[in-house]
C-alpha cells in the first residue's frame, strides 16, 4: 500500500480575545522552539526528540505555561526543521578546486551552519484531540491555548472531500500571516500500489522553458504545454522586482515581499494545474516518465536576455513533486531515468549527435538517416524509450551513446 499525504486548509475566525490567546500561545511556542534550537546547536546536533526531552523537559514545564503535550510539539518542531535543513546541506556539497586544478566536492552537514536555526514567526504544531478537535458536528474547531481550550468557527473551501473518504487528520500547523489565522492539517490515507501490468502505458514527459511539459506516449500522440505566457509573466516579475529594489525604500521592501509571495503562490498554482492535467489526461496505470534534473542546466539562448536565468527560479522539483502524488492517488507511478543524450539521440537509427540539434530553430534533424522532429518532443520520445526499458525491468535504464550506425 502507498500512503499518501495532502495539506487541508482552515481558515480560523477567533474574535478579539480568542486572537490574543492563540497568538500568546504561539509566541511561547516560538520562544521555546528557539531555545529548544540553541541547546540542538550548542550539543552538537542531537536530533533525537528523546534526548532533547531528557535535557529540557523539566526546565520548561517549571518555566512555560505550555501543557506538557505542547512541549514535546516543540521538540518535534526543532528536530524536523534540522532534519530538513539537513537534507538541504547534503543535495548542495561544498565544491572547490585543489591544488591541481582540480574540482572537488565535499558534503555538508550541520556542522557547517554558523548560528542555530532561528524560528522568526510565531507558530505551533498541534496534536489532534490533544489540542485539537472539531466539535458542533465538524462546524467548529476547539483548539489549546495557555489557559483554557477555546471554539471558534472555520471554513474550508475546496478541501470539504478529505473530512471523509478514508482521509485520517494528523498534526496541524498553526499559522499567522498578514493579521489573519490558518490551521493546515496534514492528512493521509492508504491507496493501493502502482503494479506493472498489461494495461501498463508510458508517458515520456519533456520538460522545459519554451514548453513546460512535453509528452509522448505509447500511441505515438504528443502534447505540447507552452509556456510562452509563463515567461512573460515570470519578465513582468522580474521588471517590478528590479524597480522595487532600485528604491531601497521600507515600503518598497514590504512590497517586495508581498510580490516574491504572490510569484510563489502563481508559480504553484501553475504546477498543480500542468500535473492536474497530465493525470487527467492519461489516467490510472501510468509511468510517468522524468528526467532527473539534479544539477542539469537548459539551453536558453533563443530566450531574451532578462530570462535566461528562469531555469535556475522555475521549481521543476515542485512540478516533480505534484505529479508524484497526483499519480500515486490514481495507482500510477512516476519514475526518474538518466538524462544523457535524450536530446541527441535518433529515435529511428540511434545515432546519437549533439549537432544534430537546431535550437535557433527548434528542430532535430539526423544527418545519418535524414529523421526530423521538433526537439522537444524527440526529447519526450527518448525519455519514453527509458520508460519501456524501465517497465521491462531495467532499473537504471540510460542511453549508451552511438556516433555511428552501420
Amino acid at each position: 500500500m502507498t500512503v499518501l499525504g495532502r495539506t487541508l486548509k482552515l481558515r480560523l475566525y477567533p474574535n478579539t480575545i480568542q486572537a490574543q490567546q492563540i497568538l500568546a500561545m504561539s509566541h511561547e511556542y516560538q520562544r521555546l522552539a528557539n531555545l529548544t534550537s540553541q541547546w540542538v546547536f550548542d550539543n552538537d546536533f542531537p536530533l533525537s526528540p528523546l534526548k532533547i526531552n531528557h535535557a529540557l523537559y523539566q526546565l520548561f514545564r517549571q518555566t512555560s505555561p505550555l501543557n506538557s503535550q505542547m512541549i514535546q510539539s516543540v521538540f518535534r518542531t526543532v528536530v524536523a526543521r534540522y532534519r530538513t535543513v539537513l537534507a538541504q546541506m547534503k543535495q548542495h556539497p561544498y565544491r572547490y578546486q585543489d591544488e591541481n586544478g582540480k574540482w572537488v566536492q565535499t558534503p555538508k552537514d550541520l556542522t557547517w551552519l554558523f548560528k542555530p536555526i532561528h524560528f522568526s514567526r510565531p507558530q505551533a504544531d498541534l496534536v489532534r484531540n490533544s489540542n485539537y478537535s472539531f466539535v458542533n458536528d465538524s462546524t467548529e474547531i476547539s483548539l489549546t491555548t495557555l489557559e483554557k481550550r477555546t471554539k471558534m468557527s472555520f471554513t474550508i473551501k475546496g478541501f470539504e472531500q478529505y473530512f471523509q473518504n478514508g482521509w485520517k487528520l494528523g498534526t496541524a500547523k498553526l499559522i499567522h500571516s498578514q493579521g489573519k489565522w490558518a490551521l493546515h492539517i496534514g492528512i493521509t490515507k492508504e491507496v493501493a500500489d502502482f503494479t506493472v501490468g498489461l494495461q501498463a502505458q508510458v508517458v515520456g514527459i519533456d520538460r522545459g522553458l519554451r514548453f513546460l511539459a512535453t509528452t509522448y506516449d505509447r500511441l505515438g500522440k504528443t502534447l505540447f504545454f507552452s509556456g510562452q505566457k509563463i515567461l512573460l509573466k515570470r519578465k513582468k516579475f522580474l521588471e517590478n522586482r528590479r524597480r522595487l529594489q532600485s528604491k531601497s525604500t521600507r515600503s518598497a521592501k514590504k512590497r517586495l515581499q508581498q510580490l516574491d509571495q504572490r510569484e510563489n503562490r502563481w508559480m504553484t498554482d501553475v504546477n498543480h494545474q500542468l500535473s492536474k492535467t497530465l493525470v487527467a489526461a492519461y489516467g490510472p496505470e501510468t509511468v510517468f516518465v522524468l528526467e532527473d534534473l539534479t544539477n542539469v542546466t537548459f539551453n536558453t539562448d533563443d530566450l531574451p536576455k532578462s530570462l535566461r536565468n528562469s531555469h535556475r527560479s522555475w521549481s521543476f522539483f515542485q512540478l516533480e513533486l505534484f505529479l508524484t502524488y497526483k499519480a500515486q492517488a490514481i495507482q500510477s507511478t512516476v519514475v526518474k531515468v538518466s538524462p544523457a543524450y535524450t536530446s541527441q539521440r535518433c529515435p529511428k537509427c540511434g545515432l546519437i549527435e549533439r549537432a544534430n540539434r537546431h535550437h535557433e530553430i527548434h528542430e532535430y534533424h539526423c544527418r545519418q538517416c535524414q529523421y526530423r522532429s521538433n526537439d522537444d518532443r524527440l526529447g519526450a520520445m527518448n525519455i519514453a524509450l527509458l520508460g519501456q526499458k524501465w517497465l521491462s525491468g531495467v532499473r537504471n535504464p540510460k542511453i549508451k551513446k552511438i556516433t555511428t550506425t552501420g
